[in-house]
């Protein structure tokens, strides 16, 4: 729980707050009376515990482990693949906080395989080490199908804040040029990504979100210039990897100072223009926190477009 402690000193004075998102300009601002109070991170993360199916250590590394929550029924069982934030820094945030958030998507009727991944703050985080472990612990999905009827041709991921950039980037990974230290060949592939409050956009976010979410460990994360590596970007940006050819829903709060709307709807336009199937919604009275806490409207947004991709008829809940 130290972790999920320093989520709360960090995150939960940035989410709040009645101040318009940076970067959005005031005309944009909906017109609406009385804001209610945003969510923190301590409202998310008092609520009662909820544990995991299994956890399993995929490979031998620290962070080679990933969580599997399995619904009722013999299956098949179609998949989200889970990415959690934390501004890539493990002293944020780690998969832990997407319990309730995987929990509420058992319930459902989706299994969800929620991963961790070394941070920027960890030996052998940032550049390319983040990435490689995102894509293996992506790819080591298939390992578990078997044994726990797992549906692998469908299988859509989810993404908060930082995770949303990862998971954008796991649709794209295929395009990354041969030359680059992250690119995996044969990836598992998606049927569609959904990005909760993500920064994806790694040019366009940097001088949007909080310093210490980016800007500070923005050299760590994308690495250095090298041969046959001009762009830092053309392997870690999901933008770069332009089209995904995979359906985004980008779902964006409002009142978020961490990843403000302007990032989602950035992101889906450039996606459209490139010729993917890229939408986004704003969710009013909304900040950060309620993107992955399932009861508020922005989670029933997103709870829903995964059952759309997954080609599920029902939303339970």
């Amino acid at each position: 729980m130290r972790t999920l402690a320093l989520v709360v000193v960090v995150a939960a004075t940035a989410c709040s707050g009645p101040a318009p998102a940076p970067g959005t300009r005031e005309a944009e601002q909906p017109r609406y009376s009385a804001p209610a109070q945003l969510m923190t991170w301590s409202d998310l993360l008092s609520r009662p515990r909820v544990s995991p199916t299994h956890s399993i250590q995929w490979s031998e590394g620290a962070t080679d482990i990933a969580d599997l929550w399995l619904p009722h029924g013999a299956g098949p069982h179609p998949v989200v693949l889970m990415v959690h934030g934390g501004c890539w820094q493990k002293s944020i945030a780690d998969r832990t906080l997407m319990n309730w958030a995987a929990d509420d998507l058992r319930k459902r009727g989706m299994a969800v395989w929620n991963i961790e991944y070394r941070g920027v703050d960890e030996a052998g985080g940032g550049y390319p080490g983040t990435f490689t472990d995102v894509a293996r612990a992506a790819d080591a999905l298939r390992d578990q199908a078997a044994t726990y009827n797992l549906d692998l041709n469908r299988v859509a991921a989810f993404g908060h804040s930082a995770g949303g950039h990862l998971a954008l980037w796991l649709a794209g990974r295929n395009r990354l040029p041969a030359s680059s230290s992250a690119r995996i060949d044969n990836p598992l592939p998606l049927v569609g990504v959904v990005n909760s409050g993500g920064l994806a956009d790694l040019a366009g976010s940097v001088g949007v979100t909080e310093r210490s979410c980016l800007a500070d460990i923005y050299d760590d994360l994308v690495g250095k210039i090298g041969p046959g590596r001009a762009n830092v970007l053309s392997d870690t940006s999901p933008a770069e990897l332009l089209p995904l050819r995979v359906p985004q829903v980008s779902v964006s709060g409002h009142r978020d100072r961490i990843a403000p709307p302007v990032l989602g709807e950035n992101w889906a336009r450039k996606a459209k223009a490139a010729g993917d199937e890229s939408t986004v919604e704003v969710v009013l009275d909304t900040g950060h926190v309620e993107l992955v806490a399932p009861g508020s409207k922005a989670w029933e947004i997103e709870a829903a477009a995964l059952a759309r991709m997954l080609g599920m008829k029902k939303v339970g809940g």
